[in-house]
């Protein structure tokens, strides 16, 4: 488990510098659905597409891309690390070099996602009231529901956690520490959270340390928020005068040539290896369930008791697993946004949303099946809908997928071990594995639907890395959601 560092004092808030090279992962039997919080967790960002919704800067990797002048991002990319081959099967992708790259991009390359933290607050429980904000900074700003947010329910049983959340356009992060005292007002505990909210949760990572610092200062010392009011003036955003929040967090210049950084970023639990490494550990097979959910979309809702921080990073692993560098697939489907912590103040917000990933503590969620289309409950993933339940069903192409993944991160640590290469990381193995399965599909499906003959055979079916019969009700779907104009031919076998 990672130390908890103390190398940065109260009032500093000194970004951390990128981490070193990844270790292996601990043992499977150490990874379960109570894992402990992460002592120095440090980053979060997406590469879902959408407005909005924005990468982050990570760890260097071997990914180059080439960008047309439109705000969508449509270089496709290469990675050449060990056992990895990015190449479609019939060759049709183009994988530029980084040397193709242009001059002005290569300039892009070093642009820095400047601060914006728009909020800085601290929540605490009162044992009349509840939970309440105590002291926010500015004061105008509407925080309705932050109270809860960044206080999961639960959180009375744990001694610390962090939590990521969304508040209308903004996203949050907020530690939460639980101190024993002698206080029979406080009933024999004190409990806070320090937060802050951003329009984009790419660089929230940067401020773990000074959070967790914070929270246990004002546990200490209650009151005392000079700390606060000097983090909020240095960082405090500069909205652009629409107001909505929505900041586009890399200009359209730098998506291609900064992708070998935003791809995703830094990110650590309990111990060195990744989360996106971790997260497909922890499904095992079962990732392949998830990844077809996120496809197509789907409303997916995560279960677990606190510490819901973890948790919080299966959320942004779970948008991973659907992207696609493609230009124009996805425009007219639903976007798949993340939601980070919920909890029942958040029903009637979903109650309108389409397609999202979130994560909650409160088990009366399960009852709400109509907020939901797959439930996940520690590793166990399920549906409620009659149409989806085959898909529940690993078959012979989602287990040859998950034994190449395996069969790739092995080839990566042995050269990472034996010839001490750390160019690329297994996060970058991991997203892009995804990221060219997902290519491939629509690369496929693209052709056959602009062809003279737009009929899905077989052998497509099989290019595209799919099994012809267990993933016919996937394909069905697929198509149907993103208005691809191509006939599936398959019949299901015949029941005797």
């Amino acid at each position: 488990m990672v130390e908890q560092s103390d190398r940065a004092p109260l009032l500093d808030w000194e970004e951390l510098p990128p981490a070193g090279p990844t270790a292996a992962f601990p043992s499977p039997e150490k990874e379960n659905a109570s894992e402990p919080s992460p002592a120095n967790p440090r980053a979060l960002g997406s590469t879902a597409p959408g407005t909005g919704w924005s990468t982050s800067p990570g760890g260097a990797a071997n990914v180059a891309a080439v960008v047309s002048g439109d705000t969508s991002f449509t270089g496709a990319v290469v990675h050449t690390g060990p056992g990895w081959d990015a190449q479609n099967p019939k060759g049709d992708l183009a994988f530029p070099d980084w040397e193709g790259v242009s001059t002005k991009d290569h300039r892009a390359a070093e642009w820095e996602e400047k601060d914006q933290i728009v909020a800085v607050f601290v929540v605490t429980f009162d044992t009349r009231s509840g939970n309440m904000v105590e002291w926010c900074l500015p004061q105008d700003i509407n925080l309705d529901g932050v109270e809860f947010k960044s206080m999961a329910s639960g959180s009375h049983r744990i001694t610390s956690d962090f939590i990521y959340f969304r508040k209308g356009c903004y996203f949050g992060l907020a530690c939460f520490a639980n101190m024993p005292v002698e206080s029979e007002l406080e009933r024999g505990a004190r409990m806070k959270s320090v937060g802050i909210l951003s329009p984009s949760y790419t660089l929230l990572y940067r401020y773990m340390h000074f959070l967790e610092n914070q929270v246990r200062h004002q546990l200490q010392c209650p009151g005392q928020y000079s700390p606060l009011e000097a983090f909020y003036e240095d960082k405090k955003a500069l909205l652009p005068p629409a107001g909505n929040g929505l900041i586009t967090t890399c200009p359209t210049s730098a998506w291609g040539a900064t992708l070998n950084r935003c791809m995703h970023p830094e990110m650590k639990i309990t111990h060195p290896a990744g989360c996106m490494s971790q997260f497909i550990r922890f499904f095992g097979e079962q990732i392949m369930v998830l990844w077809k959910f996120a496809l197509l979309r789907r409303r997916i809702l995560i279960f677990s008791p606190p510490p819901i921080g973890v948790v919080c990073y299966r959320v942004y692993c779970c948008c991973c697993l659907a992207n696609v560098s493609l230009p124009g697939v996805g425009v007219a489907v639903p976007e798949f946004r993340p939601f980070f912590y919920i909890n029942v103040a958040d029903i009637t917000t979903l109650e309108t949303e389409l397609s999202y990933v979130a994560c909650t503590t409160e088990k009366i969620f399960e009852e709400k099946k109509e907020l939901y289309d797959v439930y996940v409950d520690n590793q166990n993933v399920r549906t409620h809908r009659e149409s989806l339940q085959a898909m529940l069903r690993i078959n012979s192409a989602d287990r040859e997928k998950y034994r190449k993944l395996s069969e790739q991160r092995q080839m990566l640590l042995y050269s990472q071990e034996v010839d001490g290469d750390c160019t690329s990381s297994e996060e970058d193995l991991f997203i892009l594995f995804f990221m060219e399965q997902n290519n491939r599909i629509f690369q496929t499906l693209s052709e056959v639907a602009g062809s003279a003959d737009p009929t899905l055979t077989t052998d497509h079916v099989r290019a595209m890395g799919l099994d012809p019969q267990g993933d016919r009700g996937f394909l069905v779907d697929l198509l149907e959601l993103y208005g691809i104009d191509a006939m599936l031919v398959i019949d299901n076998p015949c029941c005797p």
